[in-house]
């Protein structure tokens, strides 16, 4: 739907020429950058239901740089891993690697689009030709309100410096999009006024990327607030003119409402967020089905997140908004503590085999030590540039559990691991529709 009707609405439009290995945002539906809500397993179900692109979370430049590319051969990813510093102090002797990214090159890296917050130019640029190579595009996040990204100069920040915004975008494009021929984005919010948004759309689609979205809310809006959609048609008519893709985010929840803006306000293609961490089937178009329940939904998202050992932190955060608060069982999943817990909880004796793998290969079947301080989150930590230092992983070594570094520099002795895995029961057809879309 989304495909016919923007392929007629800018057929003869001009075009900024897309990368050989990039793709082009117009008719597409994607999943919105979320932190937290945007790792790999929440990407992968995306997919399946229907998405076209999915954004992966915002990830700071100074965390991605000093990475490691590994292929993790017992999960089929590849990781970027490094050793936290710790704060002043460095690692740690017994420290273990932290994962700051994982993607799925077989079923993600020519749909998946990698948003980094930054806010230099140089940061930027080696950031992102750490992983260009397994991404179809790199898109800067100029649009976060949040204090752990604007307290940097970065996200919405970097609306009220747009000479410092435009060099950024410049220097990828330049040195990033050339080498690796992926494209380069933007995303951005509304300014305060029409005039200073068209001037920022105009200066930033100059700069030579192939795509900008723009979520309809200011900085200081929440996303309880309702979008403002009264600037779009001009956002998408100054994108058309200077051929750079235009998508809309903001009170977007399935893709009627997508081609709902693609007729009304003229853009060529829509994100989705918040409704996809409810039920990410909200990709599904009704005549295909619709929204699908909650525990087919949850099933999915729970083999998916133990198929690529997603950190339970990460999974048990996203079960709290897939499974209805009203439910009974809520209350126990918000107290669950391992993959084996909650599929025993949820009635998914099917997965608790499974789940006994994972808890191990993640040490979440050792009993913990009480610790003084507040357990952090990981998966915030690393978007906000920090990796959980202080937090005692009792995860198995990344070098005992079938990984092989992509780059090593000596090569050492490989000790043999038998590693069980158990394939995501996902119907095929469905997933290479997905992918195919």
């Amino acid at each position: 739907m989304l495909r016919l009707a923007t392929s007629i609405m800018t057929n003869a439009s001009k075009r900024v020429p897309i990368p050989r290995n990039g793709v082009d945002y117009r008719c597409k539906l994607a999943l919105a950058p979320m932190v937290r809500s945007g790792e790999l397993p929440s990407r992968l179900l995306a997919l399946h239901y229907g998405a076209d692109l999915v954004w992966g979370p915002e990830t700071v430049d100074r965390s991605m740089i000093g990475t490691t590319r590994t292929f993790n051969s017992a999960l089929s990813t590849v990781d970027f891993t490094r050793l936290s510093s710790n704060g002043s102090h460095g690692p740690r002797k017994d420290q273990k690697e932290s994962v700051i990214f994982r993607l799925h090159p077989a079923l993600e890296s020519k749909k998946l689009i990698f948003q980094m917050g930054t806010s230099d130019p140089d940061r930027a640029v080696a950031a992102a030709k750490l992983i260009a190579g397994d991404v179809a595009g790199i898109d800067v996040n100029a649009g976060c309100p949040k204090p752990f990204s604007t307290s940097g100069g970065m996200g919405a920040a970097l609306l009220r410096t747009p000479d410092k915004l435009c060099a950024i975008l410049e220097a990828l494009v330049a040195n990033v999009a050339s080498e690796f021929e992926i494209g380069i984005s933007v995303k951005i919010r509304l300014l305060e006024t029409p005039e200073e948004t068209e001037a920022l759309v105009r200066r930033l689609c100059a700069t030579g990327i192939t795509g900008l979205t723009i979520h309809c809310r200011t900085t200081p809006m929440r996303p309880r607030e309702k979008a403002i959609r009264e600037q779009l048609k001009m956002i998408a008519d100054i994108c058309r003119e200077m051929g750079v893709a235009c998508l809309a985010n903001g009170d977007v929840t399935c893709p009627e409402d997508a081609q709902e803006l693609v007729n009304t306000f003229g853009v060529e293609g829509a994100m989705i967020a918040t409704a996809a961490e409810t039920n990410p089937s909200c990709f599904r178009r009704k005549e295909d089905g619709g929204l699908a329940p909650w525990r087919e939904v949850v099933e999915l998202y729970l083999r998916t997140s133990m198929e690529v050992e997603n950190r339970w932190g990460n999974t048990k955060y996203l079960l709290g908004h897939l499974v209805p608060g009203k439910d009974p069982v809520y209350r126990g999943v918000t107290g669950s503590k391992s993959y084996t817990g909650i599929c025993e909880l949820l009635g998914f004796p099917e997965l608790v085999e499974r789940a006994k793998e994972v808890d191990h290969a993640l040490g979440l079947d050792v009993v913990p030590v009480k610790q003084g301080k507040k357990k952090q989150n990981s998966t915030a930590d690393a978007a906000s540039g920090q990796s959980g230092a202080g937090k005692k992983d009792k995860r198995k070594p990344l070098s005992t559990r079938g990984v092989e570094n992509s780059k090593p520099a000596v090569e050492t002795p490989k000790q043999e691991i038998q590693t069980q895995t158990v394939p995501m029961d996902i119907p095929q057809p469905a997933m290479e529709s997905a992918l195919a879309a």
